[in-house]
């Protein structure tokens, strides 16, 4: 039986265009093919445990890698966030969260404003940044939120903290999320703060708050938590389960200090998951294009990679995926629908082991709760025997 299992997903690292990709106006994105394509990217330490043995991520395959590795197609329509993590939890979706590519209908922003007590600006699809440098100023004006989406199933709520003290601001989206169901029962509601003067100097804080919808149905953390093991989560992980089925949470914000409180709870004696996401390479660099950015966040992590595996024990697992793509180098400023990577380590490892390409992310819950001897209702492939854990 397995005792640690860290489940860390790098959010939009991709490894190329998903079967349906065409659907989505995403045929030939790959966002790790493609940055390794452009900056001669080197990740020796995901390498050495099967990263360039993948199809798609363009780096050079390891000659003695010791790891499990392969590909995990998205079963769920939709490229966001909420859905693709669902998934991996062992939620496939039917139909995607409506999204909004013409801004929200009217007698929703109604509804919110009438609310709120605020009135609204933007409602339209826009980069998180932008839409500040155009609005930020009469917002701060008038006190009018603003309110914006992208291709995801996203409303967002702009603030400056000094115009909208935060905790007025989660309040505000916890309003929006009440009238944001049924038919419009978007994935995420997210609370977006920032400071500054002006237009040139506006910057948005480390205190985003997303809002999304609870699970609909069982995952592998009610699984887990049910049955006495415990269910950690690091970074936005417990604002896209609502919490449930965690025992314990650190809500860092940024890669390094997601691994920070990562390294803190390996320090701890639990028995059972630690679910980590690091958003900056989807929120910092994907979104914003920035292809050496993006390069030099996956390098940081990659040196981040042996303490981890230092901390790590005897039937501790280590398993590293994505959740969809966000490949700086395509058109637009939106996810994109990719497979993802699917790396699995432990110390016993000493080949290299192909997973293959695996049919939907959720294999990676039946495989956590095969691990943890609990029944797993997901429809789908665990790959527990393959690892060759003793």
């Amino acid at each position: 039986m397995l005792n640690k299992t860290i489940l860390i997903v790098l959010d939009s690292v991709g490894v190329g265009h998903a079967p349906d990709a065409a659907l989505y106006g995403d045929e030939g994105a790959n966002t790790l093919g493609h940055i390794a394509e452009k900056t001669n990217l080197s990740l020796p330490n995901m390498q050495a445990i099967g990263l360039g043995h993948i199809d798609g991520a363009n780096l050079a395959a390891h000659p003695a890698a010791a790891g499990a590795y392969g590909r995990l197609t998205e079963a769920s329509s939709g490229k966001d966030t909420t859905t693709g993590h669902w998934e991996i939890a062992g939620i496939k979706l039917a139909a995607p969260f409506p999204t909004y590519p013409d801004g929200f209908p009217q007698d929703v922003i109604e509804a919110f404003e009438q609310a709120i007590g605020r009135g609204t600006l933007g409602n339209k699809p826009a980069s998180g940044t932008a839409i500040l440098e155009e609005l930020g100023e009469e917002h701060m004006k008038t006190g009018k939120v603003i309110v914006y989406t992208s291709a995801d199933s996203v409303f967002q709520i702009a603030a400056h903290e000094e115009i909208v003290p935060v905790e007025e601001l989660y309040d505000i989206c916890r309003k929006a999320r009440n009238i944001l169901q049924g038919k419009h029962a978007v994935g995420r509601v997210i609370a977006r703060p920032f400071v500054g003067t002006c237009a040139k100097d506006f910057k948005r804080t480390g205190n985003r708050h997303d809002f999304s919808l609870e699970p609909t149905a069982e995952t592998m953390l009610d699984a887990l938590s049910q049955a006495g093991f415990d269910s950690l989560a690091v970074g936005k992980i417990e604002d896209i389960f609502c919490m449930r089925g965690i025992t314990d949470s650190v809500h860092s914000a940024g890669n390094p200090a997601c691994i920070h409180s990562l390294m803190q709870y390996l320090g701890k004696n639990f028995r059972g998951l630690c679910f980590v996401n690091l958003v900056d390479f989807d929120m910092t660099y994907g979104h914003r294009r920035d292809v050496e950015g993006y390069a030099k966040c996956l390098k940081d992590f990659d040196d981040a990679l042996p303490a981890i595996q230092s901390k790590m024990g005897e039937n501790d697992l280590l398993l590293i995926t994505a959740d969809h793509g966000c490949d700086p180098t395509y058109k637009g400023t939106d996810h994109t629908r990719e497979r993802v990577p699917l790396l699995a380590w432990h110390k016993g490892m000493t080949r290299a082991i192909d997973l293959g390409t695996r049919d939907t992310y959720a294999d990676i819950a039946a495989t956590i709760c095969e691990g943890y001897h609990l029944p797993q209702r997901f429809g789908a492939t665990s790959f527990y025997n393959e690892l060759e854990l003793k």
